[in-house]
C-alpha cells in the first residue's frame, strides 16, 4: 500500500506535465482500489503474481500494448522485469545506487540519481528525469466504503499491524492509550485491521481497505507505524502520530508534516524482519503517545 501511495503525486505530475499521454499503472489487484476514480490514470493493468492465469493475462496485456517508456517507482527485479516484458522504448528506474535491489537497474535504459531522501520526493525526481516538468504533490485517493461499526462521534484510529513484527508496538500498549484517551478526553480509541483484535479498553474495526480508507477520513486523528495505514492517514491530510523504530522516518514516514514522529533516541535504523516488536518501539509509552495527541484533539475540539 505505502508503495502505491507514494508513487501517487509522481504519477500525478507526468499526466499533468504530458497531458495528452495516456498512463498505464501495474497494479496487485489488492491495491488497485487506490487508484478508483483516479484523474491521471487512463488504466489499471492487474498483476496477480499468485496464480499462474493472473500472470498469462497480464503478460498477454503488456505485450499487445505499445508504450513509449515506462517507469519504474518500486525499484525491485520484479518490477523492472515487468516494466522489460512492456517492451516500451525507453525505461527509467533510479541507478544502482538507490534502486531497493541493485541489480534491477541492469533493465534501466536511464538510470537517474536522486537529490531526494523521503520515498515521495525520491519518486518526483524520477518523474522528473521521465518529462514531469510540472511538479503536483497531490493524493488522489478514493472515498471508499463504511463497513464495520465505527463510533457515531468523534475518536481516534490506529492500525497495529505492520509488515513485520519488529515495527509493531506492543498491543498492551494501546489498551493504556485507551484509558487515557477515555478517561480524560472522553475519546475511543478504535483498532482497524483485517481481523478482529482483542484488546481491553479499545473498540474493533474490521475492514478491507474501503473500510480502512473510509474509517480514517472519518477519524478526528490516526495512530499509526511505518506501514500503509499511516501513508494514507498521511496522504489524506490527517492529524496525529508515529511510532518509529527500525525504520528510519526521514526516509519512510509520513509525508506532509500532518502527523509527528515519535522515536527512542536509542533506535537504530536495521529494517531487520524479525517477528517481534523492536525494543525501540517498546521504549515509546502510551503516555508519550497520549501527549503528542492531546493537542490535535483540543484544537479539534476548539473549531
Amino acid at each position: 500500500m505505502g508503495d502505491v501511495i507514494a508513487a501517487l503525486p509522481a504519477v500525478a505530475s507526468l499526466k499533468h506535465s504530458i497531458p495528452h499521454s495516456k498512463i498505464t499503472w501495474v497494479i496487485d489487484p489488492k491495491w488497485s482500489l487506490l487508484l478508483d476514480g483516479n484523474p491521471y490514470v487512463d488504466s489499471v493493468l492487474h498483476l496477480d503474481r499468485r496464480t499462474f492465469t493472473g500472470l498469462r493475462h497480464a503478460w498477454r496485456q503488456l505485450r499487445s500494448a505499445k508504450f513509449d517508456f515506462a517507469v519504474d517507482f518500486q525499484g525491485l527485479v520484479k518490477s523492472a522485469l515487468v516494466a522489460t516484458l512492456a517492451r516500451p522504448e525507453r525505461i527509467f528506474g533510479f541507478n544502482a545506487a538507490y534502486a531497493r535491489e541493485s541489480p534491477a537497474s541492469w533493465f534501466y535504459s536511464t538510470k537517474v540519481p536522486i537529490r531526494s531522501f523521503h520515498a515521495v520526493e525520491r519518486n518526483l525526481d524520477l518523474a522528473a528525469a521521465a518529462g514531469a516538468s510540472n511538479i503536483l504533490r497531490t493524493f488522489p485517493l478514493p472515498p471508499g466504503e463504511q463497513q464495520g461499526k465505527l463510533p457515531e462521534g468523534d475518536f481516534v484510529l490506529a492500525s497495529p499491524l505492520a509488515g513485520w513484527g519488529a515495527k509493531q508496538w506492543p498491543l498492551e500498549h494501546y489498551s493504556k492509550l485507551a484509558e487515557r484517551l477515555n478517561h480524560e478526553c472522553g475519546m475511543p480509541l478504535v483498532l482497524d485491521a483485517p481481523y478482529p483484535l482483542h484488546v481491553q479498553g479499545t473498540h474493533t474495526h474490521v475492514s478491507t481497505l474501503a473500510g480502512l480508507i473510509y474509517g480514517t477520513r472519518r477519524a478526528t486523528a490516526v495512530v499509526g507505524l511505518d506501514s500503509g495505514p499511516l501513508h494514507l492517514a498521511a496522504a489524506l491530510g490527517k492529524q496525529g502520530v508515529a511510532i518509529y523504530g527500525p525504520t528510519d522516518p526521514a526516509r519512510h514516514g509520513p509525508y506532509g508534516g500532518t502527523i509527528a514522529v515519535l522515536r527512542s533516541p536509542e533506535a537504530v535504523t536495521t529494517y531487520r524482519r524479525t517477528s517481534e516488536s523492536d525494543a525501540s518501539m517498546r521504549d515509546i509509552t502510551p503516555d508519550q503517545v497520549f501527549d503528542a495527541l492531546v493537542p490535535i484533539l483540543a484544537a479539534h475540539k476548539d473549531r
